[in-house]
């Protein structure tokens, strides 16, 4: 499972920018530290080698004369100016290879002294017209001057060998000096400290710069972000404020485009869905398309009880014979605008168009504004005709029945031609309480269970007008009434 830490770009940034950091300042002081090290140590490799051969001649004539106590006053006075000195040892090849004059004093008569590893002693004595240097440690403290401790056991030396020869050339005894390598490590120790102060100031600035590339780098990917939310939250006018010459702005500047036709195509998208509700009423899509447009299909029903309001012009056909087509049209579309208009107002919708005739549903909810809708139809009848008879055109008659029942509401067809359409035999009921508007000479007409169904009945002018009417097509009598007002 990933650190939730490391979701962040700039912390992704930050962190393999320090890494590649720490990594090159490391092997940069790793490298420093080494090489120090070598150089320092190679100078104290030559300047022992140095010193042994010039020690192993200045005291040949000593040593073959035997001088002895010349030799080992010599060594005292060197080592005790010397502190680097550790031990100073000459032994006689002439007596076996038998130390005759060291420093401290203590290994004087030995062959093999216990400072040091045999094996170093031997490569020692074994050297010839040559030198011999060798890193190795001290197997024991050395104190000098007496009860003063030098150097602690196990401490690293450095010790060089040179042969000492006689004027014919042979080998007559052999000088060994060992020399601490602590100014060794004390300059290898500053030589890497430096270079860890150096690492150190590297790896700050580094951070720095890691810091501001990560914040130039996510700055801009966050206000993107921000953009991408803003749009998903339905802002299709935002744009992002992005401007830079470099990936970034290139990918703002496409995102901005992409924006543009995001939006161009949502504007396209509701301006179709605003359309399609001028076809099919929104509340009727709430029934037939509950997951969206985009998912209607065949077949999808669901029972509602309704109120259905039937609204008919009488005697059109003659008229309509009368008139030319496009008279007709416009006549018609005037019409049609001003009812729909009622009908949207009391909260009804309409669900269809037959020719002249107009069927409109009303919730269960809104049983009473079917009746105001109703009323408002033929105030708003009334005055087209008024501007119909002073144009001299012929006015027109509307009957309007109403009756509430249950329906089904649902989509017919087939896959590409798909229709909303209302079921039901409270349809044909409306339908035929409409046509009855001519036999009893009213305008309005509704059946006892829109009555029934009112919460408040007392606010309507109601008459009744038949109480067991046989509508045609349906068995059981029906009771009517007249609206007149409110």
């Amino acid at each position: 499972m990933k650190v939730a830490l490391f979701h962040s770009i700039r912390t992704r940034i930050m962190t393999a920018t320090t890494l590649l950091i720490v990594a090159i300042v490391s092997a940069v002081v790793w490298s420093w530290a080494r090489n120090e090290s070598d150089v320092y140590r190679k100078q104290k490799w030559e300047e022992a080698e140095t010193l042994a051969i010039a020690l192993s001649h200045a005291w040949t004539n000593e040593l073959i004369d035997q001088n002895w106590s010349q030799i080992r006053l010599g060594l005292n006075q060197l080592v005790e100016s010397n502190p680097e000195f550790i031990y100073i040892l000459i032994s006689d090849t002439r007596l076996s290879n038998q130390i005759i004059a060291s420093v401290p004093n203590d290994f004087q008569e030995q062959y093999f002294p216990d400072i040091v590893s045999v094996a170093t002693t031997k490569m020692a004595l074994q050297v010839y017209d040559s030198t011999h240097i060798a890193e190795t440690f001290l197997l024991r403290d050395v104190d000098f001057p007496m009860g003063k401790l030098r150097a602690n056991r196990g401490e690293r030396i450095i010790e060089a060998a040179a042969d000492m020869r006689n004027s014919s050339g042979e080998k007559i005894g052999t000088l060994r000096i060992g020399i601490s390598l602590r100014q060794v490590n004390i300059a290898v120790n500053n030589a890497i400290n430096k270079a860890l102060l150096v690492g150190a100031i590297g790896l700050t600035f580094g951070l720095i710069g890691a810091y501001i590339l990560a914040q130039q780098l996510s700055h801009p990917v966050q206000r993107l972000q921000i953009s991408a939310a803003k749009i998903a939250a339905g802002d299709w006018h935002h744009r992002a404020d992005i401007h830079l010459s470099d990936e970034i702005g290139a990918l703002a500047k496409a995102f901005n485009e992409m924006s543009t036709v995001l939006q161009a195509s949502f504007n396209r998208l509701q301006k179709t869905l605003e359309s399609f509700e001028r076809f099919v009423p929104e509340k009727f899509l709430a029934v037939i398309a509950s997951d969206g447009i985009e998912n209607i299909q065949v077949g999808v029903a669901a029972t509602r009880l309704i109120t259905i309001l039937f609204a008919d012009i009488r005697g059109y056909t003659s008229m309509a014979e009368q008139m030319t087509p496009l008279e007709t049209f416009y006549l018609l579309n005037d019409y049609l605008a001003r009812m729909g208009q009622v009908i949207n107002d009391a909260g009804g919708f309409i669900d269809k168009y037959i020719g002249d005739a107009i069927m409109a549903l009303f919730d269960d909810e809104m049983t009473g504004g079917a009746l105001y809708a109703a009323l408002a139809m033929q105030e708003a009848l009334n005055m087209l005709n008024e501007e119909r008879s002073k144009k001299g055109q012929p006015t027109l008659n509307v009957g309007i029945g109403i009756h509430r029942g249950e329906v089904v509401m649902g989509t017919v067809g087939f896959t590409s031609r798909i229709e909303s359409t209302v079921i039901g035999d409270a349809v044909n009921v409306a339908a035929r309480v409409e046509r009855l508007t001519r036999k009893y000479d009213c305008p309005i007409l509704v059946t006892e269970s829109v009555v029934v169904a009112l919460d408040y009945p007392e606010a309507f002018k109601l008459r009744l007008v038949d109480e067991s009417v046989k509508v045609k097509g349906k068995n059981e009598l029906v009771a009517i009434y007249q609206l007149i007002g409110v």
